[in-house]
């Protein structure tokens, strides 16, 4: 199909579509768009900042290593909960699940954020823990977070050896939906794109996404882009590990090499990219999801374990 023909259909399906309703039907009782549902870690953040939890940390506390956890776009701290019961059961890590701004509340908070309100929670949890003294941080992101963590690091705001390890899985740094990169034409027309979620996902993910956060989602991933063609370096200290699915509905794999030719350590040397064997996006959270299967449950289980490893070796 050409690339003509492409944009005709797609002007048709947004004109078959603009005379209806901008503004979504939300149910408050069971979407997290609503006004009664709000993201956990809002009313009980010492369940998910290490901040928070341990206020006094022993000195063994302050060297166990600790994973700021981050999750992706319209998602909530729920993305990372099956890594947190792995390592509570496992032992020797601190988790801290952050809550990107802009998200976990209602729908006209999302839609009024933008891509920089996101990321600094990210920052907050960080310059939190450096401030009562442990020396062992780490991050891991998925989705969307990624980026928000690559323009954190090209902006120079992690400290030298102030960070341990990064752990990527599936960074949307090019869009498998191709329709992603003509949101600004559609966006307008439409007001909102509702998603397909399960029962198990309901309140969790944001419903309803705004042409507004898809708009910024895409000026995030083209500065990203941009930043990654030119290149730059990982902070003194840290290593970089990306973990991504080889057929990704959202994060096309051709962004993992563009991470991989763009970032390098900070002597120069490579980071390290895993191709998962995988057809989901974000294999390192299957609740909710129908239709799991015991690959799937071996490769998060594998992606777990490596993890680990790494963070406590």
């Amino acid at each position: 199909m050409n690339k003509y023909i492409f944009f005709l259909i797609i002007l048709v399906i947004a004109l078959s579509f603009s005379s209806c309703s901008k503004e979504p039907d939300i149910n408050n009782a069971t979407m997290l768009d609503g006004d009664v549902i709000f993201d956990p870690s809002i009313s009980n953040p010492e369940l998910y900042l290490v901040s928070k939890a341990l206020p006094d940390p022993t000195p063994e506390q302050l060297n166990t290593p600790v994973i700021i956890a981050s999750h992706g776009y319209s998602a909530s701290t729920f993305e990372w909960d099956e890594f947190r019961t792995y390592a509570d059961e496992k032992g020797g890590l601190l988790i801290s699940q952050v809550l990107l701004g802009g998200h976990g509340t209602t729908y006209e908070d999302f839609k009024n954020s933008t891509w920089e309100n996101w990321k600094p929670p990210i920052m907050e949890e960080y310059r939190a823990l450096r401030d009562k003294g442990y020396t062992n941080i780490n991050f891991a992101g998925s989705s969307t977070s990624c980026l928000l963590t690559l323009s954190l690091i090209k902006s120079g705001d992690f400290e030298e050896n102030g960070l341990r390890n990064i752990f990527f899985v599936d960074p949307i740094v090019i869009p498998s939906d191709k329709l992603l990169t003509i949101i600004g034409f559609v966006g307008p027309m439409l007001g909102y794109f509702e998603t397909d979620m399960t029962a198990g996902e309901e309140g969790y993910w944001y419903h309803f996404r705004p042409q507004e956060t898809l708009k910024q989602l895409m000026k995030v991933i083209d500065i990203v882009r941009k930043d990654l063609q030119k290149g730059f370096k990982l902070p003194v200290g840290a290593k970089l590990k990306v973990y991504k699915s080889i057929q990704d509905p959202s994060a096309d794999p051709a962004g993992a090499v563009l991470i991989y030719k763009g970032l390098k350590s900070s002597d120069g040397s490579p980071i390290t990219v895993e191709m998962l064997d995988s057809d989901l996006h974000v294999v390192t959270r299957l609740a909710g999801r129908e239709g799991v299967t015991q690959k799937d449950r071996d490769m998060q289980t594998h992606v777990f374990d490596d993890m680990y490893q790494l963070l406590t070796d």
